[in-house]
């Protein structure tokens, strides 16, 4: 089993950066597929971006270009590099991890993180 607890969040300005961290204990990430997801109110939780055990990354397309997914294998963290942030990226980031799926499902990952609030002002 993998704990999975996220860091990085915070209040930053339209066209801004962020990176987020996702801290793992119990597991090698290395092994997982870890992603991130986020959550606005009143919406579903949508897939942002991936990274498969091999390194493989994959992103949605709202944020293809701007956000950059990377694993660190000696600290045991997946981060999300945030760059020209707009206000419709404001919501609860989620960092998931499983170490068989491989998709970018919600309903695929069986490991949360508690989640880290993005706040983007215009």
């Amino acid at each position: 089993q993998v704990q999975l607890v996220e860091s990085g969040g915070g209040l930053v300005q339209a066209g801004g950066s962020l990176r987020l961290s996702c801290a793992a204990s119990g597991r090698t990430l290395s092994t997982y597929t870890t992603g991130w997801f986020r959550q606005a109110p009143g919406k579903e939780r949508e897939f942002v971006a991936i990274i498969r055990w091999s390194g493989i990354t994959y992103y949605g397309d709202s944020v293809k270009g701007r956000f950059t997914i990377s694993r660190d294998n000696a600290k045991n963290t997946v981060y999300l590099q945030m760059s020209s942030l707009k206000p419709e990226d404001t919501a609860v980031y989620y960092c998931a991890g499983d170490q068989y799926y491989t998709g970018s499902h919600t309903s695929g990952y069986n490991y949360w993180g508690q989640g880290t609030q993005v706040t983007v002002s215009s």
